[in-house]
């Protein structure tokens, strides 16, 4: 059975995301590895649900995460919006770095093409902007990739508020992702810029790096990770209550909240390799938080950090 989340206009360059996607990061992560075939059937499942932004990179499992999103999706291509980052150098070892200058860029965009068994990449991110480049010659060489066909839209990853003006005079930039959670804030500083300039935000780790939607109690954990917050998991726990859903739902509809708080399209895209879990994010979507519960979250989890 097949469904239809709401989708939103995100930028000013046609992208159209739906209100919340599938991070694939940990379905290649050494310490939690997912069979190929397994894998494949909790994305197709994300397809058939409406989520269809499906996020990966480079990075993971240095290609192979691009590989098998690439063979799960192959089917049905068009039903994808597929989305994955650059900027990473793997160097001996576990070491890495940042790289940005133009051939750089071509050379990361034909390997994540092949990976991916596609012509076409619809959201192209930069992982991190590289010091040492000027961001003007990384964009720019993104733009070219858009003007070339290989890329449809342009998204940025990890900057401030000044950076992305800067890559948004280039060319239009249509997204940033960014970590954002009751746990984790920090992006509202910049949120305002991307108001302004009417880009979208697609937060990463919305369940708090698991910690949200945990089943068991990891407070201290949370209290470490997150501090601050040591009264956070009691209030969703109460919240959740009353709505018959678990915490970690109560947490990704207070990102989804964010898109209405700020008048900009919010795709969050939680992580996960089990389809009863992907069955709960999906619904934490249709999820309506009262005044009164927005507020005790507010309460518990400060702004700005």
């Amino acid at each position: 059975m097949r469904t239809t989340l709401p989708t939103a206009p995100m930028g000013a360059t046609g992208l159209v995301a739906p209100v919340q996607g599938l991070g694939c990061m940990r379905m290649t992560e050494p310490a939690t590895a997912t069979g190929p075939s397994a894998a494949a059937t909790v994305i197709n499942r994300a397809l058939d649900l409406g989520a269809t932004m499906i996020d990966t990179s480079d990075m993971y499992g240095r290609g192979r995460n691009e590989e098998m999103v690439g063979r799960a999706v192959r089917h049905r291509r068009d039903e994808a919006v597929l989305c994955t980052r650059f900027g990473v150098v793997f160097g001996p070892g576990d070491s890495w770095s940042m790289r940005g200058d133009a051939p750089f860029v071509r050379a990361s965009c034909e390997a994540s093409l092949k990976r991916l068994g596609t012509d076409v990449i619809d959201l192209y991110y930069l992982a991190r902007p590289h010091v040492n480049v000027a961001l003007e010659e990384t964009i720019g060489a993104m733009a070219g990739l858009v003007a070339e066909g290989k890329v449809r839209h342009i998204g940025l990853s990890e900057v401030s508020g000044a950076e992305l003006r800067r890559a948004h005079a280039v060319h239009p930039v249509s997204a940033v992702q960014s970590e954002w959670s009751l746990g984790a804030r920090r992006i509202e500083a910049m949120v305002p810029d991307c108001v302004e300039l009417g880009v979208g935000v697609v937060p990463f780790s919305p369940n708090g790096r698991g910690l949200l939607s945990a089943r068991d109690d990891r407070s201290a954990q949370l209290a470490r990770t997150f501090p601050g917050r040591e009264d956070l998991p009691g209030v969703l726990r109460d919240i959740a209550t009353g709505h018959g859903v678990r915490p970690g739902q109560i947490a990704l509809a207070w990102v989804h909240h964010r898109a209405r708080v700020w008048g900009i399209p919010v795709t969050p895209i939680p992580g996960t390799r089990r389809l009863d879990h992907l069955q709960e994010n999906v619904a934490a979507a249709g999820i309506a938080l009262t005044d009164t519960e927005l507020a005790r979250l507010d309460a518990v989890s400060p702004a700005g950090a």
